[in-house]
């Protein structure tokens, strides 16, 4: 596996620049020329950008934040939708599809590869390893960053694979480099607390340049992922209290819902932390959720139905009360056939005849409302549900709704439902349910997807593909695609 990734990575040079300020337009370093690069300010700058570059690289590629966090789930329809083919067997869970190992180009290939989040590991393995030897102003800020993308990236990887092998030092040399087998999943998010306990260490709370809110990790953003790591173990013990130093810290305000869109463009006064997306490469890529979300008028590059059409059973149910600000505000088309979710709808055209759209939507991986939600999630777990309720009524009082009626023992799924009313195609929606299932026996994908027995069996992890066993002896199969592919 570390001979693998190895050669991987010294095969690629990192991807440059998102234009949405000064520290993403740097220009990373390739992770195979450490030679003499580790000086100045601006040279650890750069290796830091290469980290935050690369893990955009890895939330895109296939559409993978969404394709992880929403397709699978009930948010989606099961059917087919305008020309999804790519997309059909993600949503459907059908992820034992055999694909030939030279299809790279294949969405479901990309999904069962980790390759790019191993690129975004071993460049922060680079940045820890040489930054504490540099004599420069920034030390502690950009090893900071270099923990957090770290422990954000072995997180991501948890929940979607489970255990995978555990890679701590920057890789020097392929010919030395050993395979390694996957390390647990209780490994592998142990590391990625300490990590992020690194990083709450060394980030300062405010980042030093406005046009770097959201977009680079504070201590906000840490304390934010520590949340999550917490409440995917199922620690709400020590979920809420963390969870608090991101609300009570002051650094952040909600958006008013009748502006909600606001927040999907960017930089809101809610986000905690985002992946910038470039115009020119990801902002135009097949790959970008609004492409496969959106139609006429919202896009005028698709004048059909939606290609990835919503469940409207899921959205007569989550939105029930029609003058929820989020219904009203997010979805476009509701007495339709066919409704969009337009949260993603922040358009532009090169060209002329708007034949070449671009999307300049970040992807909002911690905001404000998140967390809030996560902490009364904790809080309805361990049975303070008192302040559980007084957050639930907060988040839906933002939109225009009556306090919640749940019972005590309905509270902890309530705040579930409450964020697949506020968090709809934000990436969170998996996790949710699987945290639900875990916490109350409650399986809410659809049978079509993942049945009770099969979330028993652990199908919510998704397989390695083959094209990894072959290239490392030392990997075994995650243990519900075992003999499927």
């Amino acid at each position: 596996m570390k001979k693998y990734i190895a050669y991987l990575l010294l095969m690629i040079v990192i991807c440059t620049t998102v234009s949405c300020s000064k520290f993403l337009d740097k220009e990373p370093y390739s992770t195979a020329n450490d030679g003499g690069i580790w000086r100045t300010d601006d040279d650890a700058n750069s290796a830091v950008a290469a980290c935050y570059g690369l893990l955009r690289m890895a939330l895109n590629d296939g559409m993978a934040y969404y394709a992880y966090g929403d397709l699978p789930t009930d948010e989606l329809s099961s059917a087919y939708g305008s020309g999804d083919y790519a997309f059909y067997n993600i949503k459907n869970c059908l992820w034992s599809l055999s694909i030939p190992a030279a299809n790279t180009y294949e969405p479901l290939m990309k999904l069962r590869r980790y390759e790019n989040f191993y690129r975004t590991i071993d460049q922060s393995n680079r940045c820890i390893k040489h930054i504490p030897a540099m004599a420069i102003d920034r030390q502690q800020e950009f090893l900071g960053e270099a923990y957090f993308t770290r422990a954000f990236s072995y997180f991501y990887m948890a929940r979607v694979w489970g255990g995978v092998p555990l890679v701590l030092q920057a890789i020097e040399d392929v010919a030395t480099s050993a395979n390694i087998g996957r390390a647990t999943e209780k490994e592998v998010l142990d590391q990625a607390i300490a990590d992020v306990k690194q990083a709450i260490i060394f980030l300062p709370w405010s980042n030093g340049v406005s046009s770097d809110k959201a977009v680079r990790a504070n201590k906000g953003a840490a304390y934010a992922l520590l949340a999550h790591i917490y409440a995917w173990q199922g620690d709400y013990t020590n979920c809420a209290p963390i969870a608090d130093s991101v609300i009570s810290s002051g650094l952040y305000s909600f958006v008013d819902r009748n502006n909600y869109l606001n927040i999907y463009d960017g930089k809101s006064s809610e986000g905690i932390f985002e992946i910038a997306q470039n115009a020119s490469n990801e902002g135009a890529a097949d790959g970008n959720i609004a492409f496969y979300t959106l139609r006429s008028e919202y896009l005028t590059t698709n004048q059909g139905i939606s290609y990835l059409p919503l469940n409207i059973t899921t959205l007569s149910a989550l939105y029930s009360d029609t003058t929820d600000l989020r219904r009203t505000k997010a979805f476009a088309f509701l007495s339709s056939t066919d409704p969009i979710c337009i949260k993603y709808s922040n358009i532009t055209y090169t060209g002329t005849g708007n034949t070449a759209p671009l999307a300049f939507n970040n992807i909002i991986i911690f905001r404000l409302s998140d967390i809030t939600l996560l902490r009364a999630e904790a809080l309805a777990a361990t049975g303070n549900y008192g302040d559980a309720r007084t957050l639930l009524d907060q988040i839906r009082a933002l939109a225009g709704l009556s306090p919640s009626t749940a019972t005590d023992e309905d509270l902890f799924e309530d705040v579930i439902d409450e964020r697949g009313r506020e968090l709809f195609l934000e990436g969170h929606r998996f996790y949710d349910l699987v945290r639900l299932a875990k916490k109350t026996g409650k399986v809410k994908f659809g049978d079509d997807k993942i049945s009770a027995s099969q979330f028993q069996q652990g199908k919510y992890y998704w397989p390695l593909d083959p094209v990894l066993i072959t290239a490392n002896s030392l990997l075994v199969q995650t243990p519900y695609w075992k003999g499927k592919l």
